[in-house]
């Protein structure tokens, strides 16, 4: 597979390796020299695989962050 630099230095990640990588808008990538070669890896970030399993209300922030001040002042006693 070839992708062709831009005059920006970009290039395009071909759709075989997006699909095999499960790549999207937005991923990233880290890219690591070794040897004479260029490696291109997906940054992994598995804590995504929990978004929205945790459920919260809204609160007040001015109420949680006095009540944050509170226990700290006391722990520090």
């Amino acid at each position: 597979m070839k992708s062709k630099i831009t005059s920006k230095y970009q290039t395009t990640i071909p759709r075989e390796i997006r699909d095999r990588l499960n790549l999207s808008v937005s991923d990233s990538i880290e890219w690591k020299i070794e040897k004479d070669k260029i490696l291109v890896e997906p940054v992994n970030k598995p804590f995504l695989k929990y978004k929205g399993s945790i459920k919260v209300k809204s609160g007040n922030i001015r109420e949680d962050i006095i009540k944050s001040r509170r226990i700290r002042v006391l722990k520090n006693k």
